[in-house]
């Protein structure tokens, strides 16, 4: 794949048929918090009521066409004392089966790095949990250069069970 494919840009409601292609997949979904998407308007629905208005989510592209995304969720702490800490923010991302194993993701992820740093420059810290079980998504962060913290053990409630996580963080070079 020609790197200079690959672009990050805002969702738009004209991208609803794409992402029904990766978003409808539940091979796709299995791994991040969204439910897998069932129609054309469900999906309409969700880049207008969540994509749009979220503060930081872009969809990867191929040729301008949606093949997946990437979120920063800024400040967003778990424990009450840090609720408010805006030096931290998490990752998340995810694109279309035919996709995977090309190192797409991989510069998705290399490409947002400079971006978040550059709209949130009081984060220092970029973080990223990966399913213990989904070694792909660990070596994408792994190649996009996070460092593995370590297990989370029984640290996350997703699709009805309790799972364990691997932390992955990139600090800033400013730090």
């Amino acid at each position: 794949m020609d790197s200079s494919r690959i672009s990050l840009r805002p969702f738009k409601l004209t991208d609803v048929d794409d992402m029904m292609l990766w978003a409808g997949d539940d091979r796709v979904t299995r791994t991040i918090r969204w439910k897998t998407l069932t129609s054309k308007e469900e999906a309409l629905t969700f880049i207008k009521d969540v994509c749009m208005p979220h503060p930081w989510r872009r969809s990867i592209c191929i040729d301008d066409r949606s093949i997946g995304f990437v979120s920063v969720f800024p400040g967003s702490g778990t424990v009450l004392f840090y609720r408010d800490d805006r030096s931290r923010v998490d990752l998340g991302y995810a694109i279309a089966v035919e996709y995977w194993g090309q190192g797409i993701a991989t510069k998705a992820v290399k490409m947002t790095i400079p971006q978040v740093y550059n709209d949130f420059p009081e984060v220092i810290r970029l973080q990223a949990l990966a399913d213990v079980e989904n070694k792909a998504s660990q070596r994408v962060l792994e190649k996009a250069g996070f460092l593995k913290e370590g297990i989370l053990r029984k640290y996350g409630y997703h699709k009805g069970k309790i799972v364990d996580l691997v932390m992955y963080s990139l600090l800033s070079r400013v730090c």
